[in-house]
C-alpha cells in the first residue's frame, strides 16, 4: 500500500509540472487569440466590408507566402536545440540566413502575382506600395518574430516563449486600436503602413530578447535543408488548402461575402489555440521520446489525442452557442457570419484528431511520411475545395473541408501505427541479437 501511495504521489508530481506548463501554455495562446478577435473587430469595423474582403483575399496569399519564407528551418532549430543547446548560434545563423533569402523573394513575387490577381475579383484594386507593406510585414517581420517564440521553445523556456506569443499579439492590438479609433484609418492602404511600422517595432524587441543568448553564426547547413523543406512543404500546401477558398469565393461571390467568410475563418484559425497549446509543448518531449524509437513515443501520442478531442469538442460547443453574437462584435453588415462560423466550427474536432499523430511523425524524423500525407491531401484538397466552391459556394466549400480533415485522420493514424510496429520489432530483434551481460 506504502508503494501504491508513492507512485501515486511521483505520478502526482510529475504530472503537475506538465499541467502547469499546459496551463500557461494555452492561457498564452488563449490571451493572444482573443486580443487577435479583437483586433479583426476593429478592423472589420473600420475597413468596412469591401476594404475588409479585399485584406483577407491579400492575407491569404501571404498566409502560405510566409510559411515558404525560412524554407522549414525552424524545424531544425526546435528539434536540434532541444537536444543539443551548444548548437543554437548555427542553427539561428541558418534560420536568419533562410529567412532573409527568401522573404526577398517572396515579397517581390508576392506583389506581381497579388497585383494581377486582384484585378480579377470581384474587389477594389489594390496599389503596388500598398502589396510591398503588407507583404514584408506580414511574411518577413512575422517569421523573424515567430523564430523568437522557437527559440524559446526549443530551450525549454517556456514563461519567455509564451511572453513572446502574447506580447505580439497585444502588439498587433495596440497598432490596430491606435490606428484604427485614434488616428481613424480606414483604407487598406493606410493600415499596411500601420502594421508594418508595428511588425518592424515588435521584430527589433524580439532580437534583444535573444541578444543575451548569444550572436547568431550565419551559415547554411546544407545537412538540413531537405529536411526544412519537406517540413515548409507541408505547411505551404495546407496553407494553400486553407486559403483557395478565400481566394476562390471572391471569384463568384459578392466581396463582402468574402469579408463575413474571411472573419469566420480567422475566428476558427484562433479557435485551434487549445490544440495549438498541447502541441507546442509535445512536440519537443515526442522528439526526446522518439529518440529510440518511434513506438516508445506512441503512448505519450495517444493520451495527447484523447485530450485533444475533449478539447476540439469543448471549443466546437463554445463557438456554435456563441456564433449569434458574432455580427455584434464585427459589425451589422456581416450578417453572414453565425452561419459561416457554425458550419465550419466541427472541423476543430478533426484536426485535434489528427494533430497528435503528425507531430508524433515530425518529431521523431518521419518528415518524409508527415510531408506525404499533408501534402496529398491538401494538394488534393485544394482541387476539391475549388470545384466545391465553384458548383456550390459556400455549402460546397464547408463539405469539401470536412472530407479533407478526415482523410487526413484516417492516413495519419493508419500510417503512425505501421511505423509504430516496425519500431517495435527492430526493437526487439536488436535486443534478442545482444549479447546478455554476464
Amino acid at each position: 500500500m506504502a508503494i501504491s501511495e508513492e507512485g501515486g504521489g511521483g505520478r502526482i508530481r510529475f504530472a503537475r509540472p506538465i499541467l502547469v506548463n499546459y496551463l500557461l501554455s494555452s492561457g498564452s495562446l488563449a490571451t493572444a487569440s482573443l486580443s487577435q478577435l479583437v483586433t479583426f473587430a476593429i478592423l472589420a469595423r473600420a475597413l468596412g466590408p469591401t476594404e475588409f474582403g479585399l485584406f483577407v483575399q491579400v492575407s491569404a496569399v501571404i498566409a502560405v507566402a510566409v510559411q515558404i519564407c525560412g524554407l522549414g528551418a525552424s524545424d531544425c532549430l526546435l528539434r536540434r536545440v532541444s537536444r543539443e543547446p551548444e548548437s543554437y548560434a548555427s542553427l539561428l545563423g541558418h534560420n536568419l540566413l533562410l529567412i532573409g533569402l527568401s522573404g526577398a523573394v517572396l515579397v517581390v513575387g508576392g506583389v506581381a502575382a497579388m497585383s494581377s490577381w486582384v484585378r480579377l475579383s470581384s474587389g477594389p484594386s489594390v496599389d503596388a506600395l500598398t502589396l510591398t507593406l503588407l507583404f514584408f510585414g506580414n511574411v518577413v517581420l512575422v517569421r523573424v518574430i515567430l523564430l523568437v517564440e522557437t527559440v524559446f521553445l526549443s530551450l525549454g523556456r517556456f514563461h519567455a516563449a509564451n511572453r513572446a506569443v502574447v506580447g505580439f499579439a497585444f502588439a498587433r492590438m495596440a497598432t490596430a486600436a491606435l490606428a484604427c479609433l485614434v488616428f481613424q484609418v480606414s483604407s487598406l492602404s493606410e493600415w499596411a503602413l500601420w502594421q508594418c511600422g508595428g511588425n518592424l517595432l515588435y521584430a527589433l524587441v524580439g532580437a534583444a530578447w535573444l541578444s543575451p543568448l548569444g550572436r547568431p553564426r550565419i551559415k547554411i547547413l546544407r545537412e538540413e535543408l531537405q529536411a526544412g523543406l519537406l517540413f515548409s512543404s507541408q505547411f505551404v500546401v495546407r496553407a494553400v488548402r486553407s486559403n483557395v477558398d478565400l481566394l476562390v469565393i471572391g471569384l463568384f461571390t459578392p466581396i463582402e461575402t468574402v469579408g463575413s467568410y474571411g472573419v469566420a475563418r480567422r475566428i476558427m484559425d484562433s479557435s485551434y489555440l487549445a490544440i495549438d497549446a498541447l502541441n507546442r509543448l509535445l512536440y519537443p518531449r515526442l522528439a526526446r521520446e522518439s529518440h529510440d524509437g518511434l513506438h516508445l513515443a506512441l503512448p505519450t501520442a495517444k493520451r495527447a489525442l484523447l485530450a485533444a478531442l475533449a478539447l476540439g469538442a469543448a471549443t466546437f460547443l463554445i463557438l456554435f452557442t456563441l456564433a449569434t453574437w458574432l455580427p455584434a462584435l464585427f459589425g451589422r453588415a456581416y450578417h453572414d457570419l453565425p452561419f459561416f462560423v457554425r458550419c465550419l466550427s466541427g472541423t476543430i474536432i478533426l484536426v485535434g484528431a489528427w494533430a497528435a499523430a503528425i507531430d508524433l511523425l515530425g518529431a521523431s524524423g518521419r518528415q518524409d511520411a508527415r510531408a506525404l500525407i499533408l501534402n496529398s491531401a491538401n494538394l488534393l484538397g485544394s482541387v476539391l475545395i475549388a470545384v466545391a466552391t465553384w458548383l456550390a459556394a459556400p455549402v460546397g466549400t464547408v463539405i469539401a473541408l470536412y472530407a479533407i480533415d478526415g482523410a487526413i485522420v484516417v492516413a495519419a493514424w493508419l500510417v503512425v501505427l505501421g511505423f509504430a510496429r516496425r519500431s517495435r520489432l527492430q526493437a526487439d530483434e536488436l535486443a534478442r541479437a545482444s549479447p546478455l551481460p554476464s
